[in-house]
C-alpha cells in the first residue's frame, strides 16, 4: 500500500505540468533576455536600474512566483513520504514562491513611476489581489502547521476552504500574468510599432498559452478523481467480520 500510495495523480499529468513549467521558464526567459529592449526606460531621464526592474519583474512572477506555487500544490500529489514531509515540502516552496512574487512586486514599483504611477490597469489590481490572497493562504497553513493539537475537527472544516482559495488564487495569479503580458504586447506594438507578427509576439502569444496550458494541467492535477478515489478507499468505513453482529464499524 505504502507504494502505491507514493504516487496519487497519473504520470502522465505530472510529466505534462513538468514540461510546460520548462516550456514556460525557457519563453519568458528568452523573452527578457533576447528581447531586453522592450524593457528599456519609457523616458530618456529614467535610470538604468529601471531596465534591470524591468527585466526582473516577469521572472520573478512567471519563474519564482506562478511556477513554484504550481510545483507546491503538486507537492501532495507525488512525494512519497509523511503527510508531515509534505506539508513542510509545501510550506516551503509557497514560502519561496510569496517572497519572490512581494520580490517581483518591489522591482516594479522601484520603476519610473512609483508605487502611484504603477497602480492604475486591471493588471496591477489583479496582481496585488493575488499576492494580499496568496499572503493569507500562507500565513494560514503555516499557523496550522504548526498548531499540531488543534482540534481535528476544526482543521476538517478548514482544509476545503484551504484547498479552493489556494487553487483560486493560483488560477488568479496566472490570469494576471496573461493580463500583464497584454498590456506589455499592447504597448509595445502601438507605442514602439512592433509588428504583430515578428519574433517577439509570437514569443509573448506563446508564452501566454504555454501559462493557460500550464494553469489547466496543475489544477487538473490537483483535483485528480485518482487521487479522491484513493483517498475515499483509505477512509471508507466498513463492517469488521468479527463485529458483524453488533453493527461495529471499523476503518480500512
Amino acid at each position: 500500500m505504502g507504494a502505491s500510495s507514493s504516487s496519487t495523480t497519473p504520470l502522465p499529468l505530472l510529466f505534462l505540468a513538468r514540461l510546460t513549467g520548462l516550456l514556460v521558464a525557457a519563453l519568458v526567459s528568452f523573452w527578457a533576455l533576447a528581447f531586453n529592449s522592450s524593457f528599456l526606460p519609457h523616458s530618456a531621464t529614467a535610470s538604468q536600474e529601471y531596465f534591470v526592474y524591468s527585466v526582473l519583474h516577469p521572472l520573478c512572477m512567471v519563474i519564482g512566483f506562478i511556477l513554484i506555487s504550481g510545483e507546491a500544490i503538486l507537492v501532495h500529489r507525488w512525494l512519497p513520504g509523511s503527510t508531515s514531509l509534505k506539508k513542510s515540502v509545501h510550506l516551503f516552496l509557497q514560502g519561496v514562491a510569496l517572497a519572490s512574487g512581494i520580490f517581483g512586486i518591489w522591482t516594479k514599483f522601484r520603476g519610473e513611476n512609483g508605487i502611484v504611477g504603477n497602480f492604475y490597469s486591471l493588471h496591477s489590481w489583479m496582481g496585488l489581489l493575488s499576492m494580499s490572497l496568496f499572503g493569507a493562504q500562507w500565513i494560514t497553513g503555516f499557523v496550522s502547521f504548526w498548531h499540531i493539537g488543534e482540534v481535528r475537527r476544526v482543521r476538517m472544516k478548514v482544509l476545503p476552504w484551504h484547498v479552493f482559495v489556494g487553487l483560486y488564487t493560483y488560477g488568479l495569479a496566472v490570469a494576471t500574468a496573461e493580463t500583464g503580458l497584454l498590456e506589455k504586447l499592447t504597448f509595445l506594438q502601438t507605442k514602439r510599432n512592433l509588428s504583430k507578427r515578428c519574433t517577439e509576439s509570437m514569443v509573448v502569444n506563446g508564452l501566454g498559452l504555454g501559462l493557460v496550458l500550464l494553469g489547466g494541467i496543475v489544477i487538473l492535477a490537483a483535483v485528480s478523481p485518482k487521487y479522491h478515489h484513493r483517498q475515499a478507499l483509505k477512509t471508507k468505513p466498513v463492517y469488521s467480520s468479527s463485529d458483524r453482529d453488533t453493527k461495529h464499524l471499523s476503518s480500512i
